[in-house]
């Protein structure tokens, strides 16, 4: 059994990405449509970070679909190197 969920934490997929996510309202408005749309653990928007992160674990989508849908939102969008 241990080795199970083991093996789950390992397949967890974390998106870290670049935004322009700048105000507490933009913050709580992309977490909560995130959330609404699409099956995550946690999401997160750091504003007060200059590349202003947004973290999200546990996504079941690839980034790239991630992107799209944070950028469809007004948002820049891009993988954080």
């Amino acid at each position: 059994m241990l080795h199970a969920i083991a093996n789950y934490k390992t397949d967890t997929m974390i998106g870290i990405f670049k935004t322009n996510i700048a105000t507490p309202a933009e913050r709580q408005h992309m977490i909560q449509v995130i959330h609404a749309h699409f099956d995550v653990d946690t999401c997160y928007v750091d504003i007060e970070d200059c590349d202003k992160v947004l973290r999200i674990t546990d996504m079941k989508v690839d980034e790239y679909t991630m992107m799209a849908f944070v950028r469809q939102q007004g948002f820049l969008c891009e993988i954080l190197e």
